[in-house]
């Protein structure tokens, strides 16, 4: 009788063993993205679960981790093991490709191999745009950037040194007040058309740094969180500010959060915000699963998907679907990153490095701050 006990308990410990074995090896996806896609990758890390075992058969684990967007790149090159990225912006891609987690010639804007190149519309399938939110009945009478730089106006915006929200944010400010500069020489389309004299571009390009400046100083004075989540429970959750720079996907969530008690004011120009997304070579070899990053990502172009980023308040790069849902989407006029600040390494460079714009502005409130 003991024997025949121990033999069911073996055979209960090997079929344990099994299953354990079985566990192990199922294959996990992770995806490192910034705040505000919080809901989005929620929902579709569960519909591409779904589609991934229609298509193979396989049960697959899909996870995410989101944070600050520049803060998630740097956590990627120090290991944490990203399949794919979903950043806010190509210049934090970069810090990844950078860092040698990606194939050879991916890091290279010049190279036919890069990874911005290697997926649809610039490896963007979705987009966005800075808006303002402000409190319900709009008690500061805010109706578009001039207002941010007012003194009895307090902004809030997470940090342009962490978060790659914060930086849309910025050059769209920046943006709108170099148009305004360039007013009598035809605004922003002056420089997309190349046809500037440099001295008059010098002090436009002076006078939208003194406006950027009041705008960040308002920001300043409340503290500006790491990442564009954590400005957001300031503003809507703390209280804090009369006015919030928001992606507007993620201004359509807290007025949804708060029942309509916050208002979105809409400007008439701002920045046409590319999220890019990315698969990292090195990290889906070691791992095997570049099958599956490469379906997640291409997946995101579907029209399901595309409905699905809709549907999460992001503007979808498919015309089709971005046209069912132009009611949520209102049509302004939105200028890029390229066209006005020579695209990202430049601007990367000239505004959020060590010398750049945001850091002499950061060392003057300082200075002001004590």
């Amino acid at each position: 009788m003991q024997k025949q006990v121990a033999l069911i308990a073996v055979a209960i410990l090997s079929l344990v063993a099994l299953v354990g074995c079985k566990n192990s090896q199922q294959r996990e996806l992770l995806n490192v993205s910034y705040d505000p896609t919080r809901e989005l990758y929620e929902a579709y890390n569960k519909a591409f679960a779904k589609h991934w075992l229609e298509l193979t058969g396989e049960t697959i684990a899909v996870e995410k981790s989101n944070g600050g967007s520049g803060s998630q790149a740097r956590a990627v090159v120090s290991g944490l093991e990203a399949d794919v990225v979903t950043l806010a912006l190509a210049s934090d891609v970069d810090i990844v490709a950078n860092a040698g987690l990606f194939a050879d010639g991916a890091d290279n804007p010049e190279s036919p191999d890069y990874w911005q190149k290697r997926l649809p519309n610039n490896s963007c399938p979705y987009a966005s745009t800075i808006v303002i939110l402000v409190r319900k009945g709009n008690p500061k009478n805010i109706k578009g950037w001039d207002d941010l730089a007012r003194a009895d106006v307090a902004v809030v915006t997470p940090n342009p040194k962490t978060s790659g929200g914060a930086r849309w944010n910025y050059l769209a400010v920046w943006g709108y007040a170099l148009d305004k500069a360039l007013a009598d020489h035809g605004g922003l389309n002056a420089i997309k058309d190349g046809n500037l004299d440099t001295n008059v571009l010098t002090v436009a390009q002076a006078q939208a740094y003194d406006f950027t400046e009041k705008v960040f100083l308002n920001a300043f004075a409340q503290g500006m969180q790491s990442g564009a989540r954590g400005a957001t429970d300031d503003f809507v959750k703390n209280n804090v500010g009369d006015a919030f720079l928001a992606w507007e996907n993620e201004a359509i969530l807290a007025r949804e959060y708060t029942k309509n008690d916050l208002e979105i004011i809409v400007p008439k120009m701002s920045i046409l915000a590319e999220p890019p997304v990315a698969i990292v070579d090195k990290n889906v070899d070691y791992k095997k699963t570049r099958d599956i990053a490469e379906e997640y990502l291409n997946y995101l172009y579907s029209p399901e998907s595309q409905e699905l980023i809709a549907q999460n308040h992001y503007r979808p790069s498919d015309e089709t679907v971005l046209a069912k849902y132009r009611d949520q989407f209102p049509e302004l006029e939105l200028f890029t990153v390229d066209d006005v600040f020579g695209g990202w390494v430049q601007a990367q460079e000239e505004h959020f490095g060590d010398a750049g714009y945001f850091n002499q502005m950061l060392e003057k409130f300082a200075k002001k701050a004590r």
